[in-house]
């Protein structure tokens, strides 16, 4: 009788997956025009000043005002898109792509309770969706999760459009909970900068052209998740708040938890500490224009060894160590859920977010990075309700 190590299964799928889609010629690799000169100086600039918010210097941040259209509404549900002009300061706009400036966010919410006895979360997609190009292409509304699951009740499908039913995979059933989703992220409708529509018009598909596009990204989607959690709170009014993503979305989750000077409920799953693991230690170590990279760096009289440039690319990326940052406010509203077999993203990397941050919670799912995304959402989903039960509601207005 042959046995089969079902965790052996999922990491292989990772690598047969990273192998198909990083190492064929389907798409470029990341980072193919080099570090992005004085462009990545600055950002190394920028990303250090992140921590001035530590002592509160740059907080309230830009209150944003999103024009909203509404997609569709039933009797117990709607939802909506929102646009706003990213509330990024000169100096960073200057930096973005034209592309990028306008920020688009979905908003799904339950219509009847009110605000201040709802929860709201935010959620952060990872950069590049771990999938096929053709599941890709088939979810044409959303490639994360978070819009295509079948358990959702009837009434709130609204329109009776089936493709909703597709598109409702995580925040739908959080509606029966009470809770409201933010989306802002990395698809075709909603997207961080440079992804979907805001995406510059030389990079192909998903794969940043400079190291520096990746440090831009990050600084741009933490400001405006803060401002939107601002928005939740201040403008529309929410009894409690969180924040979520996946990937490297859920790295930029744990920064934007991390830096919030009230209690959120902070989420990140299948998430690395840095993005130097990502990079530099899982799968799309092989993903990456390391000779295009060497090139930029060296001198005509003196080439640079491949692995210099590893390590001038872990000096950089290190700014995106999560464990640098503070434990949030309520490390006990913090969980992380891991998959057992990742090939993306090794299994010390989320145990040090554990260690870095006491009282936090790490729950583990068996599976890859692939398979987990695909298959997991109710962990992710449990992990949501259980972070903002552990909240306390905020005071109401009346």
């Amino acid at each position: 009788m042959v046995t089969v190590n079902l965790g052996m299964l999922h990491y292989v799928l990772d690598h047969v997956y990273g192998a198909f889609v990083h190492r064929t010629k389907i798409s470029p690799p990341f980072f193919s025009s080099g570090w992005g000169g004085t462009k990545l100086e600055l950002l190394e600039r920028m990303i250090k000043q992140l921590f001035l918010d530590l002592q509160g210097q740059n907080w309230p941040p830009s209150l944003v005002q999103p024009v909203w259209k509404t997609v569709w509404e039933s009797q117990s549900a709607t939802l909506r898109e929102g646009v706003f002009r990213t509330p990024c300061d000169e100096q960073l706009l200057s930096a973005l792509p034209p592309e990028s400036h306008i920020a688009r966010v979905a908003f799904l919410a339950p219509k009847s309770t009110p605000p201040h006895k709802m929860a709201c979360v935010v959620h952060l997609a990872d950069a590049e969706a771990k999938l096929p190009t053709f599941a890709m292409k088939s979810a044409d509304w959303c490639l994360d999760p978070l819009f295509m699951e079948k358990e959702v009740d009837e009434d709130a499908l609204g329109t009776g459009d089936h493709t909703f039913e597709r598109r409702l995979r995580l925040g739908g059933p959080l509606l029966k909970e009470n809770i409201a989703t933010m989306v802002l992220e990395s698809t075709p409708m909603f997207c961080s900068p440079f992804y979907g529509k805001r995406r510059p018009l030389l990079q192909r598909g998903s794969k940043l052209l400079c190291v520096s596009d990746l440090l831009l990204l990050g600084r741009a989607t933490i400001e405006e998740a803060q401002s939107l959690l601002h928005w939740l709170d201040c403008e529309a009014g929410f009894g409690k708040m969180g924040i979520c993503g996946l990937s490297m979305g859920g790295v930029h989750a744990a920064m934007v938890g991390s830096l919030h000077p009230t209690p959120i409920a902070t989420l990140p799953f299948l998430s690395p500490h840095s993005a130097v693991v990502a990079f530099c230690e899982g799968i799309l170590k092989h993903a990456t224009a390391w000779e295009a990279l060497r090139d930029d760096l060296s001198m005509p009289e003196a080439s640079m060894t491949l692995e210099e440039v590893k390590e001038r690319m872990r000096n950089v990326l290190s700014l995106t160590d999560v464990t640098r940052f503070p434990i949030p406010k309520d490390p006990r509203a913090v969980i992380f859920v891991a998959a057992t077999d990742d090939g993306y993203i090794p299994r010390h990397s989320v145990l040090e977010l554990e260690k870095a941050w006491p009282g936090s919670e790490v729950r583990w799912v068996r599976g890859g990075h692939v398979s987990s995304f695909l298959l997991h959402n109710g962990a992710f989903r449990r992990a949501i309700v259980d972070g903002l039960n552990r909240l306390q509601w905020k005071e109401s207005p009346l």
